[in-house]
């Protein structure tokens, strides 16, 4: 598997796409699946398709197509699903509970094996102990964690930031509502909602603009 350093940022966010289109496809029971096949069911190009998976190698073969567990398995490891990751949450407001709740997380390997917010809470039948903010860097110390998600108000994410990045994580999920800078080489992605949902009312009063 020889990759491409050229990688556009828009081709890697295609993978997650094709590899979530790919296990629906395997769940079904299909066992190869063409290029212009997965065009149909991702809306993207034949061509398109068969250029971003060429970054990664050579994956099908012609007048076969792709194999799909095959093709899932390398996915997995470039996009680096096929491992375990240990993640903190810091946050417990309607964000934070939502992603708590979210059980693919789980099933695809992310764990969330603590939860911090302002204050300490017991743990109920519903919800999981809730560690106070004052512990997170002890927390840290004492233990290895790759991804820290942020869901905090937006004047506490900065300091939650430089935290996480002083206890040496991998990499930042932030979800408060400004952008926020990392230190010692830790990835960070930040997701606005707002944003989102901006792109999607600009594209029901611009539907012209609305061609991929």
């Amino acid at each position: 598997m020889a990759k491409d350093n050229g990688v556009s940022l828009s081709v890697i966010k295609r993978l997650p796409k094709y590899y979530r289109y790919l296990e629906s496809i395997n769940d079904r029971g299909i066992v190869r699946v063409s290029s212009k096949e997965l065009s149909e069911i991702t809306g993207l190009t034949a061509s398109q398709i068969r250029q971003d998976l060429n970054h990664y190698g050579c994956f099908g073969q012609q007048g076969y197509g792709y194999n799909v567990r095959e093709l899932m398995d390398e996915l997995s490891k470039i996009i680096g699903v096929d491992k375990e990751y240990k993640m903190v949450l810091v946050g417990f407001g309607n964000i934070g509970h939502a992603l708590f709740q979210y059980k693919s997380f789980k099933d695809l390997g992310y764990h969330i094996d603590a939860v911090f917010d302002l204050e300490a809470k017991d743990a109920t039948e519903n919800d999981p102990e809730v560690i106070s903010i004052d512990k997170l860097a002890a927390y840290l110390k004492e233990n290895k964690v790759d991804i820290g998600i942020i869901s905090t108000p937006k004047d506490a994410s900065q300091e939650v930031c430089d935290k996480l990045c002083d206890g040496d994580v991998s990499g930042i999920w932030n979800f408060s509502p400004v952008d926020i800078k990392t230190k010692n080489d830790v990835v960070l992605e930040n997701v606005h909602l707002d944003e989102s949902l901006f792109t999607l009312t600009y594209f029901i009063n611009s539907p012209e603009d609305f061609n991929f």
